[in-house]
């Protein structure tokens, strides 16, 4: 096994620089916690940014997939499989759509439904295809999801950028129907993860979307860091009573392993044909299974323990030193400082063994799903020095 210090030089070395790295690489994880190469541990509430939805190597989702892959690893789209067809009729009976296309990840996954909104609109006799995002989204890096993206600043040395968005501003409901104008979708997170944690008004959500269905266009939902029970209900929108027509997931559906996936309503359930759209991984035997051993652990007694957690969560935090404001649902939480700074604060967490994300200006918590009582009483602990210190 490779030292700390060989992990780091290595990755100095031979991988791109695309990541702000902390200095120590991990070495094992398992539930809620996770061990650097010196054996120093660490509560984890960050789950790989949502990823880890039952937290490291989860024993029944680990079993799984070692099943899986002695049984059938990959195979071509040509052929189905029954991880694929099982998982597809899982996420179709939790969710009320009416098919699904798997990729490999949530930008994948918001591509796909771009090109699902643009057929669809095609197929309509619509022109132009013009999408409107939200300023403060997020939506992905490859070149057409980053121009999805609403934040100036990660578009910064990559124009141009690909024709037919608009960005309108959220919680602004005249700017919103101005943009929407012509338009045959609309994108929008319930919260925006990456934006900082905010979630959208439940009114401002309702009238965009009696806005779209009088005029059809299309309401894309994009669920890749909400979804998959992050908020206490399996997608977001259900807070909002929305029913979308095309929802996009990733994350924390595959519970470890690269997934994507665009939902499809009754509506435009027929969009894709033959030819039309692909991805040689999608649907991936692995995955899909690892992926249904997260959804059966999701029943509602799981979701409503997600939202108690969430909620234990947010009144402790708002007890802390230096705590401005909480934002967020179930286990996705940011946390405004009135004090320091996230960035700050993460460092400092991170020394005491707590793994934290931040966004923005914000602290970002995003714990597996599962975690224990006692690490969550431990991680607040921790926090509750550093916000102290900072303060």
């Amino acid at each position: 096994m490779l030292t700390q210090k060989e992990v780091q030089q290595l990755d100095e070395q031979y991988i791109a620089h695309t990541y702000a790295r902390y200095a120590m690489p991990l070495a094992q994880g398992s539930g809620s916690q996770c061990r650097d190469f010196n054996g120093k541990t660490y509560i984890d509430f960050g789950s790989g940014i949502g990823v880890n939805s039952l937290g490291f190597c989860d024993p029944a989702w680990a079993q799984a997939v070692a099943e899986q892959a002695r049984t059938l690893s990959h195979c071509s789209n040509y052929f189905a499989t029954e991880p694929c067809v099982l998982l597809a009729q899982e996420v179709c009976r939790r969710t009320g759509m009416s098919k699904v296309f798997f990729a490999n990840s949530g930008a994948e996954a918001n591509e796909g439904a771009i090109k699902a909104a643009r057929k669809y609109a095609s197929q309509k006799g619509k022109t132009g295809g013009k999408i409107v995002t939200l300023v403060n989204s997020f939506h992905g890096r490859t070149m057409t999801t980053l121009t999805a993206t609403g934040q100036k600043e990660m578009h910064v040395d990559f124009d141009p950028f690909m024709p037919g968005f608009d960005y309108a501003q959220a919680g602004n409901l005249e700017d919103t129907l101005q943009k929407l104008d012509g338009a045959v979708a609309v994108m929008m997170e319930m919260i925006q993860g990456e934006g900082g944690v905010n979630m959208l008004e439940k009114e401002y959500v309702a009238a965009v979307a009696g806005y779209c269905h009088a005029h059809d266009i299309l309401i894309i939902d994009d669920e890749v860091q909400t979804g998959a029970g992050r908020t206490g209900a399996f997608l977001c929108c259900e807070h909002y009573g929305l029913r979308p027509d095309i929802v996009t997931m990733a994350k924390g559906l595959g519970g470890g392993l690269p997934i994507g996936a665009v939902l499809l309503s009754e509506k435009v359930q027929g969009v894709f044909s033959p030819g039309s759209h692909g991805s040689t991984f999608g649907g991936n035997p692995i995955v899909c299974a690892g992926a249904l051993a997260v959804l059966k652990q999701m029943d509602a007694a799981f979701m409503q323990a997600v939202a108690d957690k969430g909620a234990m969560m947010k009144k402790a935090l708002l007890g802390m030193p230096g705590v401005a404001a909480v934002s967020g649902c179930g286990l996705m939480i940011g946390i405004s400082l009135a004090q320091g700074t996230a960035k700050e604060a993460a460092a400092k967490c991170l020394e005491k063994g707590l793994i934290v994300l931040t966004a923005k200006d914000k602290l970002r918590l995003l714990p597996p799903l599962n975690i224990a009582q006692e690490h969550i009483d431990a991680g607040l602990a921790i926090l509750g020095q550093v916000l102290a210190e900072l303060a």
